[in-house]
């Protein structure tokens, strides 16, 4: 690895030269919102930052990045949760800024894709393919400002994943500068290409550590005629995944979303955002909110849904259920559960787990980790809600009441130690669809094999054997 220095102001004047003086800064206010990160979790520092606006801007910044051994932050949105978008050095880190390549290159409707820059916005690209009518489904609470770059170097996840996948697989081809500033051009739109290996898959989900996503060429979707959303209140998290089982075998592919909720997450919903309102009646322990789209008419999906729930219900399998009346309706139970993240503040400290286990684990998981909570700190309160569907859940703990925020975030680490020790005694995943970044950094090597580690390090020596982009990420 090459020995990296500070960044001269010769130096920086190179960079600044690239860009152009407009796009790139060094002072402290115009840096400050890409130093850190939307938790506050990490406050990080930078030489200075650079806003390309082409692929060629990003691969002369590259070159000379690696001929000067200067290390490069790539950044999307600023969305991600676990580090890996920000810069921790003040005299060596430059962060380059995808915002300003925002282009949306090309939609075909007949072909079912869209070809466009790494800047561009998840809403916008969903906006694009709807006045196709089309669609892309990639949808995260982050979504008015994630962008697509960052998307796809995380391998976002989010509450389409049942039914589309991750956002790797919703990906044709990419284009991508490489440390050495080559630029790798990939934007193929082929359904079926089996020429050697798919390069592309290295680079999704890497973090930004092999090479710098620029545009990307995306699947598109047809747009369900019809859609039905339900809340649903559980006896207990069996249930749920007994109610899964019996609406997949009904619908199939037609199940674009399934999302497990505690009464406590409902709650701190309830109390905190504005407008909310219980869609039942009485209380229940757990809760699942159902969607199913269908290219069937709206009255013949209806019909179906309502003959299913009605079903469950007879077999006790849930004890209560609301059938969204209106579009508005559907969106106001997803907004339950879009906002059950971000009200957690409000109640205090929370520290953040995005773990998955298989589907059939997830009642035993649950009652394991709620013990182990309590052992490790009384009183703390689990908040898991999640994609159940896929098996991915946020294990939160909510500080206990009245308790002291800083003391108990002092304990993330042994939070963590516990909860992730449960999941990988079911096999599990201790993230599953946001990252390594640094917040996990020094987790990985303890889930992975030793000959997995050593197959990512010989990927990362082989594309960046400086080590100039995104060093002391993932690896």
């Amino acid at each position: 690895m090459t020995e990296q220095t500070a960044i001269s102001d010769d130096l920086a004047a190179q960079f600044a030269t690239i860009t152009g003086p407009r796009h790139a800064f060094s002072d402290d206010e115009s840096m400050a919102p890409y130093l850190v990160e939307r938790r506050n979790l990490y406050k990080g520092a930078a030489r200075m930052v650079l806003r390309p606006g082409s692929t060629d801007e990003v691969s002369q910044i590259l070159k000379l990045a690696n001929n000067t051994g200067t290390s490069i932050i790539p950044q999307g949105g600023n969305t991600g949760l676990v580090g890996a978008q920000v810069p921790f050095d003040a005299d060596r880190h430059v962060v380059v800024s995808l915002g300003r390549m925002n282009r949306i290159i090309d939609v075909n409707a007949d072909a079912n894709t869209l070809v466009c820059e790494a800047g561009t916005i998840l809403a916008n690209i969903q906006d694009a393919a709807d006045e196709a009518g089309r669609l892309f489904p990639l949808s995260l609470g982050a979504e008015g400002t994630c962008q697509i770059g960052g998307n796809l170097s995380t391998n976002a996840g989010g509450t389409g994943v049942l039914a589309y996948g991750n956002a790797r697989d919703m990906v044709l081809g990419l284009e991508v500068v490489l440390a050495n500033g080559d630029i790798l051009g990939g934007l193929r739109t082929l359904r079926k290409d089996n020429t050697g290996y798919d390069l592309k898959q290295l680079f999704l989900g890497a973090e930004g550590t092999l090479g710098i996503i620029t545009a990307a060429a995306l699947k598109l979707f047809a747009r369900p005629k019809s859609r039905e959303v339900a809340f649903v209140g559980l006896p207990d998290a069996k249930s749920a995944v007994t109610l899964f089982h019996k609406v997949m075998d009904c619908e199939g592919r037609n199940l674009t979303g399934f999302e497990l909720m505690p009464r406590i997450g409902l709650d701190f919903v309830l109390t905190h955002a504005p407008g909310s309102r219980d869609p039942l009646a009485e209380r229940h322990p757990w809760y699942v909110l159902v969607e199913i789209s269908s290219s069937d008419e709206a009255e013949l999906l209806k019909d179906r849904v309502e003959n299913l729930l009605g079903s469950v219900i007879e077999d006790g399998v849930v004890s209560d259920v609301a059938l969204a009346m209106s579009g508005q309706q559907a969106d106001d139970f997803w907004n339950l559960r879009t906002s059950m993240s971000e009200v957690q503040k409000l109640e205090g400290g929370s520290i953040k787990h995005d773990i998955s286990v298989p589907v059939s684990d997830i009642p035993a998981f649950l009652a394991r980790a709620e013990k182990a909570v309590e052992t490790c700190i009384p009183g703390a309160r689990p908040v898991p809600f999640g994609h159940l569907g896929d098996g991915n859940l946020h294990y939160n703990v909510s500080q206990p009441i009245d308790a002291d925020k800083a003391v108990f975030l002092s304990r993330w680490g042994d939070m963590n130690e516990v909860v992730h020790e449960i999941v990988a005694s079911f096999g599990g995943s201790i993230s599953a669809e946001h990252g390594i970044g640094v917040m996990k950094r020094d987790l990985l090597p303890r889930y992975k094999s030793t000959i997995e580690m050593e197959l990512m390090r010989t990927l990362k020596k082989a594309l960046d054997p400086n080590n100039i982009l995104n060093p002391g990420k993932m690896l």
